[in-house]
């Protein structure tokens, strides 16, 4: 059973330092355990981890620190309380029964989503696993289909939402949902903004399988240890610009990159470890991503 102990993991510098103890928790936390899987907790249960106040800021910083830390070779993306990301925090307009449209309309988007947009994560080199602990929603639907691939707990609600705040798809999700679970099935979560749990969001394909919740993180980590494991750091940072980019090409032009870059893996010396460990019937030992990987 995937699951490794808890004590397996070290928080990051930043949260090793000695703090208040009526200091406010960091709005997302950031470990890293020795298998090399980073864990990213979205951590504002009191706002249903609500995008905003300094979580998105907080999360794109993680991110670059899970990048750029050449120990980490997978990420786990989860959140703390009831819910994984209830949507965008709205701030003064949660009461938007007494806002006017003026109101609405002075909302600083760009600060709302932070620095980045979701579709970040899918540029990185790195594999990400969505650990979806509960509600799902919005921009927090955005934040787990831009993952590389989603667990959830049983019973979680998730629901795109938009359509019945008067809003738009947002953030990439109406390219992003389609080429997830097909045209029909995500005209039809977009449209209707229905709310769905995860038992539906398996059988149509938003996330790739429910487990009971207190099993949900044990499974995603150990699902990203085997990963971090038994896979090749400059193999993955390929495959998943092959995922990503290959969308906007023909099949013709997909296949004839792909040629071109599998001629380049087996220059890499990661193709011969893996074929000598398979052989000799051992793990391998795969070198961590270098910078020079990222082209």
């Amino acid at each position: 059973m995937f699951g490794p102990a808890e004590e397996d993991y070290r928080v990051s510098a930043p949260d090793r330092v000695a703090q208040p103890a009526d200091s406010p928790a960091p709005p997302v936390r950031y470990e890293v355990g020795g298998s090399g899987v980073a864990v990213i907790t979205l951590n504002r249960p009191e706002r249903m981890n609500g995008w905003g106040g300094g979580l998105a800021s907080g999360f794109f910083r993680c991110m670059d620190d899970a990048e750029a830390d050449p120990d980490v070779r997978a990420i786990v993306v989860t959140g703390s309380g009831r819910a994984f990301c209830a949507g965008a925090d709205m701030g003064d307009l949660s009461t938007i029964s007494a806002a006017t449209v003026d109101a609405a309309a002075d909302t600083d988007v760009g600060k709302l989503v932070g620095e980045r947009h979701p579709h970040f994560v899918m540029t990185m080199r790195k594999p990400v696993i969505a650990a979806i602990n509960g509600a799902c929603a919005g921009m927090g639907l955005t934040l787990a289909l831009s993952c590389d691939v989603r667990f959830a707990a049983a019973g979680a609600k998730f629901t795109t939402s938009f359509a019945r705040r008067g809003l738009i798809a947002e953030y990439g999700i109406s390219w992003m949902l389609p080429r997830v679970v097909g045209v029909g099935v995500a005209s039809d979560l977009l449209l209707s903004g229905r709310v769905f749990l995860a038992e539906e969001a398996a059988e149509l394909g938003v996330v790739n399988k429910v487990l009971a919740p207190d099993q949900l993180l044990p499974h995603a980590l150990g699902y990203a240890d085997d990963i971090a494991a038994n896979c090749a750091p400059s193999s993955l940072a390929v495959i998943k610009q092959q995922v990503y980019e290959d969308t906007m090409l023909s099949v013709f032009e997909a296949s004839n990159r792909a040629e071109k870059l599998m001629h380049e893996s087996m220059t890499r010396p990661d193709f011969i470890e893996g074929i000598t460990s398979f052989f000799e019937k051992r793990p391998p030992n795969f070198p961590p991503l270098e910078k020079e990987d990222a082209s």
